[in-house]
């Protein structure tokens, strides 16, 4: 099965792609989209929307997962990675796929083993269970530890059947 984990942001939304056939998860693509800080917040939004739509015509996932919003000290930084995760729940939706939404804790337990690791601890896992992958950079890895995540509750969720 072929699973896109996204890590959502109004600057940069990273992307993971991976390969999952059974406990073995592989590699596939990774990167980051990223709109223009300059242009308004409806054209950046409408923008990661297109640059989300192609992806997912591109990759075909099977399955996605999107990380959850986290509570920040600025307000207008949490609303904006709301819109942007809304951009992307919307245009996951539209093509039919199912959508996970794991909150951060829950990545970084799924990926590290402990829900408070840091993002340098979940970055050195993700290559670990990922070996050779060329990570595009922070959110990039960010959306894998999300793929892997999703990988992992779907094998668990098909053993309790």
């Amino acid at each position: 099965m072929i699973l896109l984990g996204l890590d959502p942001g109004l600057g940069t939304t990273g992307w993971g792609l991976i390969r999952a056939e059974g406990n073995r998860l592989s590699h596939l693509a990774n990167g980051q989209l990223k709109t223009d800080a300059k242009a308004p917040l409806a054209r950046r939004l409408a923008h990661l929307d297109t640059m989300l739509a192609a992806l997912i015509a591109d990759r075909a996932p099977e399955a996605a997962a999107v990380e959850e919003v986290f509570a920040n000290s600025n307000p207008q930084s949490t609303l904006k990675l709301g819109q942007a995760r809304g951009v992307a729940l919307c245009a996951l939706a539209r093509t039919g796929l199912e959508v996970g939404e794991y909150a951060p804790r829950l990545v970084k337990k799924a990926v590290v083993g402990t829900g408070t690791a840091e993002k340098a601890q979940v970055h050195a896992m993700v290559a670990r269970l990922l070996p050779g992958a060329r990570i595009a950079g922070a959110d990039a890895a960010d959306a894998l530890a999300v793929a892997i995540c999703h990988a992992h509750h779907l094998a668990s969720a098909r053993r309790t059947f």
